[in-house]
């Protein structure tokens, strides 16, 4: 029952941790944030990686799904630092979400709650191609949604890894101990030695 409870809450913590994935990179995909999506997307293999490996009692997936989250966890600090502008971070400077390909900010830049955009006509520090907006009224800005969204993953994570490990030691354990039911091993057994059935009779010569 034990086992069931470990393996249970896991999945549990791996299924939370897929909705939150899915919902995050819906929102990547609408502020264009390449880098996001791409870890998103290498996390939400992961997290499958992680229920399958839970289910089908695999500790070698299990191991990679704890391994991935510590670099989830990296990822997700980074993030939080990026957005509060951590060292020689900026934002204004710093495209890293975008890979450099673009001006494109987060989307509840824009679309967060109480947020009102209003467009900058005819301004000379438009780049080609773009516009420039003023926003006001947010109720929180996006600098903080995105933090709050990031330590979110990462205490998924903290919880997810301590419970992999725990699962993962359990199916090891099981596999160090396990005997197949009537093997070589558990029984002594023994092969059974053919046995000739012809009988050696004396011979007579006659003298």
């Amino acid at each position: 029952m034990g086992r069931c409870n470990g393996r249970c809450t896991l999945v549990g913590f791996c299924c939370l941790q897929l909705v939150a994935a899915l919902q995050r990179q819906v929102f990547d995909f609408l502020g264009y944030q390449w880098a996001p999506i791409l870890a998103n997307f290498l996390h939400i293999m992961a997290v499958i990686l992680g229920i399958f490996g839970t289910v089908q009692y695999r500790s070698r997936y299990l191991i990679m799904y704890a391994v991935w989250l510590v670099l989830w966890v990296g990822w997700n600090a980074f993030i939080i630092c990026f957005y509060l502008e951590v060292g020689r971070l900026s934002q204004e400077r710093d495209f890293v979400m975008t890979f450099n390909t673009s001006l494109h900010r987060s989307w509840w830049m824009e679309n967060g709650p109480g947020c009102l955009v209003t467009p900058v006509l005819n301004s000379k520090l438009a780049p080609e191609d773009h516009h420039v907006i003023t926003v006001t009224g947010c109720l929180l800005d996006y600098q903080y949604i995105e933090v709050v969204s990031s330590a979110a993953q990462i205490f998924l994570a903290l919880f997810g890894f301590v419970y992999a490990c725990y699962v993962s030691k359990v199916f090891l354990e099981e596999e160090d101990s396990f005997d197949f039911i009537g093997g070589f091993d558990s029984y002594g057994y023994q092969a059974p030695q053919k046995t000739s059935h012809l009988q050696l009779q004396p011979l007579y010569t006659s003298g």
